[in-house]
């Protein structure tokens, strides 16, 4: 490995990549958050539906990761590996995602093929440019220490996009629905997000570099690369470590809406003298929207906390907390508006201090793939961080349409006592329970910053040779 450049990196090159993921994560807040309430209460699908369709496409999107991580590693251009992915993939990925969310005049079985086609597309062009855009930190620099930096700018963007679309989906959904529907006004909303989407991903296009690039007599085969990943201990602990926390989130992100509409409803807060009549819909978005707010302090805190405690236990003690206050969060009743925000703000903290040292570590995870085997495959390995993504989003998603279809949800109608239960402990207990795995897997990672000193030491001799 070649190291052309080992200067901290310049903060606009850390704002630049932050961009990437702003962009990305409008999407994932959209998926994760509406995705799901919009196809049983908009589009038309029943929920049991769309808990399979999201199995079934997701899986198969999962697959693709790797592949697109082999031909990320073996893609030569005069910008790099990584960087044109975010170029070209741009306009495919804001076409696709508007059509993702319009709704055509079909029938019901039409619908569900047509749900089937977009969503799987969308998920291609979503693996085409996260993959590479992942796979792009590792090759920014050397240094373990900027890389966590960068994952933090990373996720300082991911929750700023989705802050955005928190804040302003539901505004923006009823505004363009006005004397139309619902459905369009999903249609036009989604519309904004893609082109800011797009212009985004050629903003770190521009903004970014790749200094860390294989010699060239280094040619990597592709049995190669598979079998030093198959052989990576650490490598399959972070993928069960992360597939676990985003089953927590998706299961968090995608109850919201179905908590506030049919659990919470419309509420009267009286707040220092004042009464204030809050919708469902208007106590749903200030929730999201704290939600990943206090995901962002969370990040912030996270190089700080792993600095004094390793990255590998501030990831797992961080988990945990997350695991008890959600058990906790089950037993709030519907009218305790200030308990449920409050908890929301601690749970969002002590999530966000994860997310930033889980991608910091495939980093290392990459680091070692080198270290133990001598041959370099970055993408293949971030190309795994993105396939946990997938799994525990896969695995989330699904979950929540089975859990509503299995307790007897129906759109658009009060619920039963069974429909509520169900929404209540998806958003609770059953995904507090994903983030307690996390932490069993955790605790078998090795790892450590003295292990990964040791490493980069001589990796560092390595290269200099």
């Amino acid at each position: 490995m070649k190291v052309l450049k080992q200067d901290r990196l310049p903060i606009k090159e850390k704002i630049a990549y932050g961009l990437g993921d702003f962009a990305s994560s409008m999407f994932w807040k959209l998926f994760s958050m509406f995705l799901l309430f919009f196809y049983t209460d908009v589009f038309g699908i029943s929920a049991a539906a769309v808990g399979t369709m999201f199995l079934v496409t997701r899986i198969w999107d999962a697959a693709n990761d790797p592949l697109m991580g082999l031909l990320a590693d073996r893609t030569s251009t005069k910008w790099g590996k990584f960087r044109p992915y975010l170029l070209f993939v741009a306009l495919p990925f804001a076409i696709i995602g508007t059509l993702t969310f319009t709704t055509p005049e079909l029938s019901g079985s039409g619908k569900l093929i047509y749900a089937y086609i977009t969503y799987t597309l969308m998920m291609m062009v979503y693996t085409a440019v996260n993959v590479p855009y992942a796979s792009l930190m590792g090759v920014m620099s050397s240094d373990s220490n900027e890389r966590t930096s960068l994952a933090s700018w990373r996720f300082i963007g991911a929750f700023s996009g989705g802050l955005v679309v928190t804040a302003t989906a539901n505004s923006l959904v009823d505004y363009f629905s006005e004397g139309t529907s619902q459905a369009v006004g999903f249609q036009y909303t989604i519309s904004i997000y893609a082109f800011i989407a797009a212009t985004l991903f050629v903003l770190t296009f521009l903004g970014t570099r790749e200094r860390l690039t294989p010699p060239v007599e280094v040619k990597n085969s592709l049995k190669e690369d598979l079998s030093d990943l198959i052989k990576n201990g650490p490598w399959f602990i972070m993928l069960g470590a992360n597939i676990s926390i985003l089953i927590f989130n998706s299961l968090r992100d995608g109850s919201i809406l179905f908590y506030f509409k049919y659990y919470v409803k419309d509420q009267v807060l009286t707040l220092f003298g004042e009464t204030y009549e809050l919708s469902s819909t208007v106590l749903s978005s200030a929730y999201m929207s704290i939600w990943l707010a206090t995901n962002i302090i969370g990040v912030l805190l996270a190089k700080t906390v792993a600095s004094k405690l390793g990255k590998k236990r501030a990831f797992g003690w961080s988990a945990v907390l997350s695991a008890v206050l959600s058990f906790i969060f089950f037993f709030i009743p519907a009218d305790q508006i200030l308990t449920i925000f409050g908890l929301n703000i601690l749970i969002g903290i002590s999530a966000g201090i994860v997310l930033p040292l889980g991608w910091s570590m495939y980093a290392d995870i990459a680091d070692y793939s080198e270290w133990k085997t001598g041959r370099r495959a970055t993408g293949l390995v971030f190309s795994s961080s993105s396939m946990s993504q997938k799994f525990g989003w896969t695995l989330g998603g699904a979950l929540s349409g089975w859990i509503l279809a299995g307790f007897g949800f129906e759109p658009n109608v009060d619920q039963t006592d069974g429909a509520l239960l169900g929404i209540r402990l998806m958003i609770s207990v059953i995904a507090g329970l994903g983030a307690l795995l996390s932490y069993v897997f955790i605790h078998f990672y090795k790892l450590d910053e003295k292990v990964m000193k040791s490493i980069e030491q001589d990796l560092e001799l390595k290269r200099a040779a």
